[in-house]
C-alpha cells in the first residue's frame, strides 16, 4: 500500500502536535499502520469498519510470519491507537481494539558489557585527531551520561555546559532533562570542542540550517546523523572483538547497570536515563542482582552445596 488512508494520516499528525511523539516513534507507527492497512485491504475491508475478532487474526497472522512478541506488541499498539482515535473522533461507531488483550512480552534482562570491556572499547580510539577526539566523545558520553543515541546525535552547542558539568538531552516525546557530564566524559568532550577538534572539521560554508550549532560532525562537516554515529560504536566493537555485543543502546545498560553495582540510587538512575516509569529502571537491579549472585556462586567457599556424610 502506496498511501495511507486519510484516518492514519490525521492520526499520525495528530501524535505530532498534540503528543509530541518523536521522528522514530511516527515512522515506527506509519510502518506498522502501513501494514496492517495494506492487510485489511487484501481482506476488502478499511479501517473504520473492523471488530475485535477481526484485530485478532491480524495480530495472530503476524506470529505466524514469526515476528517477535515484542515486534508483535509495538504492531497491536499501533492499531489500538488507530482505532481509539477514530472512535474518539466519530469516525467510527467503537473502538474495537478496546476488547483486544496485549500480548504478554518475555522481559528479557539488558545485555550490559563489563567495565573492563568498556575500558577496552575507549581505549581503541587511538590518536589526536579530529576523527579520533570526537569518536573518544561520543563513546566517552553515550556511556557516562548514558544517553540514547537520538540525544547524541541532537545535542546543539547550546545544550552543552561543559565548565558547569551538564548537559541538556531531548529524550521520548522532547521531554527535556539535564544530564551530569563530568569526569572522562567531561574531558573528552572539552578536547573534541577544541579548535583542533570540532572546529577542524568545519566547514568554510555550512550546507543545511543547524548545522553549524550540532556538537558531533561527521567528516564532510554536516551534522552527524544516527546511522553514522552507530556505525562509530560498531566499528570499535569490531575491533575490540565485542561483535554483534554491542550497540549503543548497550553502553546505555552499562551505564545504568554500572552505577547500580557501586550503589546508586535507582531513583537517580531513572532520572539521568529519562524513564517515565520506575519500573523500566528496575530491570536493572535485576541485571546487578544476577551479576551478585554470579560473583558469589563463583568465589565463596561455600557455594558449592557438598553431600551430607552418611550417619
Amino acid at each position: 500500500m502506496k498511501e495511507l488512508p486519510l484516518e492514519v494520516e490525521e492520526l499520525l499528525s495528530w501524535l505530532v502536535a498534540e503528543r509530541g511523539r518523536s521522528r522514530n516513534t511516527i515512522t515506527a507507527y506509519r510502518r506498522d499502520l502501513r501494514a496492517y492497512c495494506g492487510w485489511l485491504t487484501e481482506r476488502g475491508q478499511t479501517v473504520d469498519v473492523v471488530d475485535p475478532a477481526t484485530i485478532e487474526l491480524y495480530i495472530a497472522a503476524l506470529r505466524a510470519t514469526g515476528r517477535a512478541p515484542a515486534s508483535v506488541a509495538r504492531a497491536l499498539v499501533a492499531v489500538r491507537s488507530l482505532h481509539r482515535f477514530l472512535a474518539e473522533e466519530g469516525d467510527a461507531p467503537a473502538d474495537p481494539g478496546a476488547a483486544v488483550e496485549a500480548p504478554r512480552v518475555p522481559r528479557g534482562l539488558p545485555k550490559a558489557l563489563s567495565e573492563e570491556e568498556v575500558a577496552s572499547l575507549i581505549a581503541a580510539v587511538v590518536g589526536n585527531d579530529p576523527i579520533a577526539r570526537r569518536d573518544r566523545a561520543i563513546l566517552e558520553v553515550l556511556y557516562g551520561a548514558g544517553l540514547r543515541i537520538s540525544e547524541l546525535v541532537g545535542l546543539s552547542l547550546a545544550d552543552l555546559d561543559v565548565d558547569g558539568g551538564s548537559l541538556r538531552a531531548f529524550g521520548k516525546g522532547s521531554k527535556e532533562r539535564i544530564v551530569p557530564l563530568v569526569g572522562m566524559a567531561r574531558e573528552a568532550m572539552r578536547d573534541w570542542l577544541a579548535g583542533s577538534g570540532r572546529g577542524a572539521l568545519e566547514p568554510e560554508r555550512w550546507a543545511r540550517r543547524g548545522d553549524a550549532e550540532a556538537v558531533f560532525l561527521n567528516a564532510r562537516g554536516g551534522r552527524l546523523s544516527r546511522q553514522g554515529a552507530w556505525g562509530i560504536v560498531r566499528r570499535y566493537g569490531d575491533h575490540v572483538g565485542l561483535g554483534d555485543r554491542l550497540t549503543p543502546h548497550v553502553l546505555r545498560h552499562s551505564c545504568a547497570t554500572h552505577l547500580l553495582d557501586h550503589g546508586a540510587d535507582i531513583r537517580v538512575v531513572q532520572e539521568l536515563l529519562g524513564h517515565a516509569s520506575i519500573s523500566t529502571t528496575q530491570v536493572y537491579t535485576l541485571v546487578s542482582t544476577e551479576r551478585l549472585r554470579a560473583a558469589w556462586a563463583a568465589a565463596h567457599p561455600r557455594a558449592r552445596a557438598r553431600p551430607l556424610a552418611s550417619i
